[in-house]
């Protein structure tokens, strides 16, 4: 059944209009905006449910940039169901909860409008299929993850994580933005055709007629086979996944997780669980189908499942040296997506559906158990006043009912069984294991370092849990009890995390099926997934494995302190901190922006066209070398004696251009190597062409003569510095243009275009009047230049306008660019604005 256009597009774009009106209900409703929020979450909850329970799929297309094949498609099917159920089912909970945590904040018009653009932007990124709007809503995400996280606007430590996590998230979407142009680029070579078009390839009614929409993923091998072609796999695949990386808080890029802990706890809940972090798994997922091919070992699985893996285990080391609950939890969620990219980049027989039911079931029971954990530790902080590990404690005496949320939440963290966590982690246990199996030799790695890793979640899992038992630090004071709006939203989620650990075909019906068949390759045929509590019976060695995690998790948690003590010297290291990369990487570039400050943006013209042109020259050279130009052959010379004479006149009029003592002696000299290029086209048997120049060169000289009046006399001295700079300048630009003539003259394209001119021309007379009809003229030069490059002859007017513009413009800056050339010293003395300067020599800015 396919969508209805109507309720997807409302689904989509309530948050935003609700976002525009929270000024308005603001005014009106004043704190109770929170529950404004929560019914448009609800309602776009409510909506998207209304095509799930009809069991629509399919695509919703809307017309955006239709000459580039870009518009506003989107696609519903079960992983894109299950995203935007979590961001706005667990938006309507932070909504709730934030009307009890946020109350008697500043800024809390802000922080709602932002807060359902946030949705909102997440909701777009689920539904989205046009690569296009992908990433337009996901750098949605970014800006307004950017305002939430920098809520507190006077914190410095608040500026700093908002910064940090923007750089690194829009750094990595600008890696993404590559990867999709290269494969709207390969696709355009396929029988698909150019498009955008990710998943939704079907046929679709637009305006009373169908239209059939291919996309990649419909293509996948057509895609894949052309990608290999092109020798584009591999890096369109790590371009993409850069996005999916820094998005999720991958290793090396994880350092900005944790500090996005700085926004208010309900921002943190939101952006950990159900949104932000959860667009870089979901991007895994649903490109997987697209760059995993039926291999034995693919470049996929060798990228992202041993990325994943590493990343889990590194993460979740470091949440171990956590001394802050909420540094915990943020450490912890970085570890649980690795998991998630782990389970999404297993392939190969023996993991291509494990591996699609890990990452599906595993993000649905991380949202919950995450949201949950983190609301806990709003709870915390709210009632406690503390978020310090060391000065939390016997909590359950005063908080009772968020004991037990906590311990539902923190059990299924840390994968025991049977709380929901344990189900999907053993999913990935599975995976590892018959992968291993499969692949044999160094892949034992897998199974082995996800145990290893899992230990340490269970680690810092039974830390968090210890915060509700033993004693009570006497520093610690009475803990109120959290009103009803912050206790209901964790108590629903633990309810539901609950019955999903005891009863796990209750998810895997409702949503997870239909997810994880969305992240399999076309063609693989999904096979029904059922677990139950008779599962724990079965003696599996994947069972084995979550066993020997916990019984190793428990015997180290007697050693938890000298483990911690561990991991916090190891990362007082710098090389071994998060933020240590980040903060030199940030500090590089401000030095670097202050030498471009230095010695480019100087005011001075001569600054400016040094680096326009090395820029020019140096990309024309790097783009020589990087798609391997080949130069032409060396054939010997073969040149008349007349053209050979002419040409070293020339030669010989630019090298006295350098040693002319004057602006009338040079501009003299130059047009000697004009008129020379004009004697070589007669020679070359081109009239035309030397008529032209000839004209050019005339003109030229007589505005030069002209504008020179206006300019000093002589040339200034320049120093030895500024002479070996502009040596490499011209240097350098003189060897772009010989590289680039030799391979333009020596290019030989299948079917250039001269052919369809000649082709056409009215000589002979067969060819018919083309040219005379379309141009009006049978001079094939004339009318190419007068009629058919009418716009680049208005470009080339334009130019010739601009540069007399800049002429004017330097000769009225002549004064104030000498005066910054020369130390002000000088200038106070008044050596260089007397009008006598003019033979002293004018600065060589002018």
């Amino acid at each position: 059944m396919q969508p209805s256009p109507l309720v997807v597009l409302g689904a989509l774009a309530l948050p935003f209009v609700g976002a525009a009106l929270t000024p308005l209900v603001y005014r009106l409703l004043g704190e109770r905006t929170a529950y404004y929020a929560a019914a448009v979450a609800l309602g776009t909850f409510g909506l998207l449910a209304s095509q799930f329970v009809a069991g629509v799929e399919g695509a919703v297309h809307v017309p955006w940039i239709p000459e580039l094949g870009v518009s506003l498609t989107f696609y519903l099917d079960g992983l894109a169901f299950l995203i935007a159920f979590l961001a706005s089912g667990v938006g309507v909970l932070v909504f709730t909860y934030s009307a009890g945590y946020m109350h008697g904040e500043e800024g809390l018009l802000k922080y709602y409008a932002t807060l359902l653009a946030f949705m909102g932007s997440m909701v777009g990124v689920a539904l989205a299929a046009d690569l296009v709007a992908l990433f337009m809503f996901w750098e949605f995400t970014s800006v307004t993850s950017f305002l939430l996280i920098g809520h507190h606007q006077r914190d410095p430590e608040s500026g700093y994580a908002a910064r940090k996590s923007m750089l690194i998230t829009v750094a990595g979407g600008l890696f993404m933005l590559v990867g999709f142009l290269l494969l709207a680029f390969v696709a355009g070579g396929t029988e698909i055709g150019r498009t955008f078009t990710l998943v939704g390839g079907e046929a679709v009614t637009l305006t009373g007629e169908t239209v059939m929409l291919e996309s990649m993923i419909g293509n996948a091998d057509l895609m894949r086979e052309a990608l290999t072609a092109s020798g584009l796999f591999v890096p369109t695949m790590l371009l993409v996944g850069m996005g999916a990386i820094t998005k999720s808080a991958q290793v090396p890029f994880h350092g900005w997780l944790p500090n996005a802990m700085a926004a208010p706890t309900p921002v943190s809940a939101f952006l950990h669980s159900a949104t932000m972090v959860k667009a870089g798994v979901y991007l895994v997922g649903r490109v997987r189908p697209l760059f995993l091919p039926e291999l034995p070992t693919p470049d996929w699985m060798l990228v992202f499942a041993t990325l994943g893996l590493f990343s889990m285990t590194v993460t979740a080391i470091l949440a171990v040296g956590a001394t802050d609950i909420k540094e915990l939890l943020a450490y912890s969620t970085a570890s649980h997506l690795s998991l998630i990219v782990a389970g999404f980049g297993f392939g190969g027989a023996a993991g291509v559906e494990l591996g699609a039911e890990t990452g599906a079931f595993h993000i649905f029971n991380h949202a919950i158990f995450k949201a949950t954990l983190f609301l806990v530790a709003g709870i915390i902080a709210h009632e406690a006043g503390t978020r310090m590990i060391d000065e939390l404690g016997g909590l359950r005496e005063e908080m009772p009912i968020v004991a037990g949320i906590t311990a539902i939440a923190a059990l299924g963290m840390a994968g025991v069984p049977p709380f929901n966590g344990f189900w999907s982690k053993e999913l990935l246990f599975e995976t590892a294991y018959y992968v291993a199996e499969a692949e044999g030799g160094i892949f034992w790695l897998y199974p082995a370092v996800a145990v290893f890793g899992s230990v340490f979640t269970f680690l810092y899992s039974m830390k968090f849990l210890s915060l509700f038992f033993g004693e009570k630090p006497d520093a610690l004071g009475h803990v109120h009890r959290p009103p009803v709006a912050m206790l209901a939203p964790p108590a629903l989620l633990a309810a539901i995390a609950l019955a999903v650990g005891l009863v796990p075909q209750l998810a895997i019906d409702a949503i997870v099926q239909s997810a994880f068949e969305s992240a399999l390759p076309p063609g693989v045929e999904a096979h029904a997934l059922e677990l139950s509590l008779v599962k724990l019976l079965d003696p599996t060695p994947y069972l084995g494995m979550s066993l020997l995690t916990i019984v190793l998790g428990a015997a180290a948690y007697t050693q938890y302190d000298l483990l911690h003590g561990a991991v916090l010297r190891a990362m007082a290291v710098p090389v071994t901190s998060p933020d240590w990369y980040y903060d030199r990487t940030v500090a590089a570039f401000g030095r670097g922006g202050a030498l471009v400050d230095r010695y480019v943006q100087t005011g001075l013209f001569r600054t400016y066209a040094q680096a326009y042109l090395l820029s020019v020259a140096g990309l024309a050279l790097a783009g020589y070398v990087a798609t391997g130009a080949a130069l032409p052959a060396f054939e010997g010379i073969n040149v008349a004696l007349p053209i050979v004479f002419v040409l070293l006149v020339a030669v010989v009029g630019a090298f006295a251009v350098v040693g002319a003592p004057s602006h009338v002696a040079g501009v003299l000299t130059l047009s000697i190597l004009g008129f020379m290029v004009a004697v070589f086209y007669v020679l070359a048997s081109a009239p035309d062409l030397a008529l032209t120049q000839l004209v050019i060169e005339t003109l030229l000289l007589v505005i030069f003569l002209l504008v020179l009046d206006r300019l000093p006399a002589y040339y200034g001295d320049i120093g030895r510095r500024e002479g070996i700079q502009d040596v490499l300048v011209a240097g350098t630009v003189g060897v772009a243009v010989f590289f680039t003539v030799l391979l333009a003259t020596g290019a030989s394209p299948d079917d250039p275009i001269y052919r369809y001119f000649l082709e056409t021309a009215p000589v002979p007379a067969e060819h018919g009047p083309f040219f005379f009809d379309a141009g009006g003229g049978g001079n094939v030069v004339n009318v190419i230049l007068v009629d058919f490059r009418a716009f680049d002859t208005l470009g080339e007017i334009s130019v010739v306008a601009m540069a007399a513009l800049s002429v004017l413009v330097l000769v009225a800056m002549r004064g104030r660019g000498r005066g910054q050339d020369r130390p002000d010293s000088e200038t106070a003395a008044g050596e260089v604005d007397a009008p006598a300067s003019a033979h002293n020599g004018g600065a060589s800015d002018d």
